[in-house]
């Protein structure tokens, strides 16, 4: 469609209405692409009054239709059938509709799109779009660690689209804002904590994706593997963890619905607690691997490790000590228990406690059961003393113990917390090979 000069011609997504807007001191028409585009809007029943000043004084009220179901109660907040299946159709209209906001060059209708579409669908557009992205940028530079570098900023974004489509809408909810904040805070350690590893320079790649490529050793079956679970299933459970944040927008919708009670207080505190866990797992690990590295180089152990580690545990060669001598995972079992509460606290939210956003905490939850397993078969081979140390301590639950739970390889066991209570027990057992 042709535009002219003046008035300026705006395109926007709405129910009909002709919408004017303040630009510059000129007043500008709206036209409603979406009818050209044949589109019919959801939840005719809700609308959004908006206010809109033109180049007079007067004041004009237009209508624009909220892309959310209509809920009657909480449980209803949970169904996938009424909160999801009803807006899937607005996948096939959406790439149209950007288009033409991108042929017109247009800010104000690409706003318009964003808040007429919803959150849940541009989010998953947006994933559908990462998907291609990823298979491409794996196979031209056969590296797979391309999910990986944007693990810890996925999540972030998608809630933090959450909250701010909310909040543009007029919807505003202290629990909707305190799990932003949490995720962000997530994600900067995790980002941070990938970085000074050397996850984003270039050419990095997991080591693992390695192991699985000389395991499958067919380059057709690991394409098959790359666009299916790499590039799509993984970003996908990365959007699906973060559902339970629009079944909050939802939630915050109900007539006398309690924005931020004793309950969400909880489940807040608790998923920062299990954050604090996070932080303090990667970084006793980093001191260990940092003082590892240093004492390889020079046989001394660093001054500011000194009275932390031991000779004996830098030739070990994994860390046992401090949460690690509970837990073999302890940053692992944090993770999982960060992105369980969120699901956990909308659970309680929504009085329903097997849902679809459930698929996205139990795929994460898969995810991190066999990853741990690949590296510990990792470890057990490269160290000789991981499998007394597996004997000993729990993958993720502590063993409240020094007893093994099994007989572990017959070596010199490595000197953890529970064992250094008492000076001088070291556990020395011979005859069986270690694995």
């Amino acid at each position: 469609m042709r535009r002219s000069s003046s008035p300026k011609a705006v395109r926007v997504p709405s129910n009909g209405n002709a919408c004017p807007r303040r630009h510059d001191g000129i007043s500008l028409f709206c036209l409603d692409v979406l009818i050209l585009l044949g589109r019919k809007e959801n939840s005719q029943n809700h609308r959004r009054v908006c206010n809109i000043q033109t180049a007079t004084p007067a004041l004009k009220f237009f209508e624009m239709a909220i892309p959310l179901p209509q809920v009657h109660s909480v449980v209803d907040c949970a169904s996938f059938n009424r909160t999801v299946l009803p807006f899937l159709s607005q996948l096939t209209t959406l790439p149209a509709q950007l288009q033409v906001a991108a042929a017109t060059k247009d800010v104000d209708a690409l706003k318009d799109i964003y808040l007429s579409t919803n959150p849940f669908i541009s989010a998953l557009g947006f994933t559908l779009v990462l998907w291609v992205l990823f298979v491409v940028s794996a196979e031209i530079n056969r590296n797979y660690s391309q999910v990986d570098r944007f693990w810890s900023i996925l999540p972030a974004v998608y809630n933090v689209h959450f909250v701010a489509w909310a909040r543009m809408w007029g919807i505003q909810n202290q629990s909707l804002d305190t799990i932003a904040v949490i995720t962000l805070l997530w994600s900067v350690r995790l980002t941070f904590t990938y970085w000074r590893k050397g996850g984003y320079q270039i050419g990095s790649e997991d080591y693992r994706w390695e192991i699985v490529k000389s395991q499958i050793n067919n380059r057709f079956l690991f394409f098959l593997l790359n666009v299916t679970f790499i590039s799509f299933i993984q970003p996908m459970l990365l959007l699906l963890v973060t559902a339970p944040t629009y079944n909050f927008i939802l939630l915050s919708r109900l007539p006398g619905f309690e924005p931020f009670g004793l309950p969400d207080l909880v489940f807040s505190r608790l998923a920062f607690f299990f954050l604090i866990i996070e932080y303090f797992a990667d970084q006793q690990q980093w001191n260990f691997q940092s003082a590892k590295k240093e004492y390889q180089k020079t046989a001394r152990i660093p001054d500011q490790y000194k009275g932390q580690f031991t000779p004996e545990d830098l030739e070990r060669g994994f860390v046992v000590s401090g949460l690690w001598s509970l837990s073999r995972h302890p940053n692992f079992v944090a993770e999982q228990a960060f992105w369980l509460t969120l699901y956990l606290w909308n659970c309680y939210r929504t009085d329903s406690y097997i849902q679809w956003t459930g698929l996205g905490v139990l795929g994460y939850l898969l995810i991190f059961q066999s990853s741990t397993r690949l590296t510990e078969s990792i470890s057990a081979s490269k160290y000789p003393e991981y499998s007394e140390y597996q004997a000993r301590v729990g993958r993720f639950i502590p063993r409240f113990s020094v007893k093994p739970k099994h007989n572990g390889s017959k070596k010199k066991a490595p000197r953890s917390e529970t064992e250094s209570a008492s000076a001088g027990d070291q556990v020395t057992q011979e005859g069986k090979k270690s694995r």
